[in-house]
């Protein structure tokens, strides 16, 4: 364990260290920070931290860098995060308040993010899994076509429009209406096929293909969007940071495509607002090495994701702070939005 001198030079190395880009040495570290000792002193504690792998000298006669490991340290011991100032939270509630539908409010989230922390932002959209049934609509096109909405707790909006084989009329569908709402609402929608199992049953036998197919259908909405979804903005951001990637930005830009990756990234975050750090080495794929992920779910009982991803050189407790309120504010305007 490292006193707490050793702690403010580690903290001051990181601080320097991200807000330049440049090594930072023991003179600087005195001239920069009220740290209360001597050059001599703060050349020592460097080597204790360097001797414990806290930070490296790039080359010889340069300053000092953080490694992944000192990045952690930094971050575990956050005392404070950086607070949203109240312009940037009224900024955050006006940028949500003008969306018109689910799509609208994980689009402008998104942008949010990577406008926010400058670096690149991905948004889950909320877990069908983890969503329950709001209600459904029959909607008559024809007498033999109808459109089948389904609207869950989460804001998601499904459509189908199928073919009846027999056209259902007013009174029926009315019934058939009531009843699948009466079996579904307010259910999870791994609960809702066994509740909507013997609805057919309850109709006249010339009208039960017709109930079925609808039936049908709007358990096949709910299925095939069982998928997780995401959307990404800001890796362009990337470009701005490529001295960070000495070697290559490809590998991270690759590793970006694959949308199983972004969502191994995302999930450790679990419980509503609560902030998991990824650094360095700690990312399970290869071409994120050299980036950190901070990320956290957002909703009630954490039905979606959401984080940015950015070199190791990040600002880290104003990127907490920032992915912690927007999560917070996503999950306020959908429940508000119910």
């Amino acid at each position: 364990m490292l006193d707490e001198r050793k702690l403010a030079v580690l903290r001051a190395i990181v601080e320097d260290y991200v807000a330049t880009s440049e090594p930072v040495g023991s003179k600087a570290l005195v001239e920069r920070h009220s740290l209360g000792v001597s050059p001599a002193t703060v050349r020592n504690d460097m080597s204790a931290l360097e001797d414990e792998g806290y930070i490296t000298q790039p080359h010889t006669s340069a300053g000092r860098i953080p490694t992944d490991s000192g990045y952690r340290l930094f971050v575990d011991r956050l005392t404070t995060v950086k607070p949203m100032s109240p312009a940037e939270r009224r900024a955050i509630s006006s940028f949500l308040q003008g969306a018109v539908d689910l799509d609208d409010v994980v689009g402008r989230t998104v942008r949010l993010l990577a406008q926010l922390t400058r670096q690149v932002a991905v948004v889950q959209y909320p877990s069908l899994t983890r969503s329950r049934v709001r209600h459904v609509e029959l909607v008559p096109i024809t007498p033999s076509r109808l459109m089948v909405v389904v609207i869950t707790t989460t804001g998601r909006v499904e459509q189908r429009v199928l073919e009846l084989a027999a056209a259902l009329d007013d009174e029926q569908l009315v019934e058939l209406r009531e009843r699948i709402n009466g079996a579904a609402v307010n259910r999870q929608l791994s609960e809702v096929p066994d509740e909507l199992a013997t609805i057919a049953a309850g109709f006249e036998h010339d009208v039960r293909p017709a109930v079925s197919a609808v039936v049908s259908t709007l358990l096949e909405s709910l299925a095939e969007e069982a998928e997780e979804r995401i959307v990404m903005a800001g890796t362009a951001n990337l470009a701005v940071l490529g001295a960070d990637f000495p070697r290559s930005i490809q590998p991270v830009l690759e590793a970006l495509e694959e949308q199983v990756v972004l969502l191994r990234l995302l999930g450790e975050a679990v419980r509503p607002a609560d902030v998991t750090v990824r650094i360095g080495h700690e990312m399970s794929v290869e071409g994120l090495i050299g980036t950190s992920v901070i990320s956290a779910s957002y909703g009630e009982a954490g039905i979606g994701r959401l984080g940015v991803l950015g070199p190791t050189r990040m600002d880290y407790p104003g990127t907490i702070g920032a992915v912690r309120a927007v999560a917070r504010y996503v999950g306020q305007y959908l429940e508000e939005s119910r």
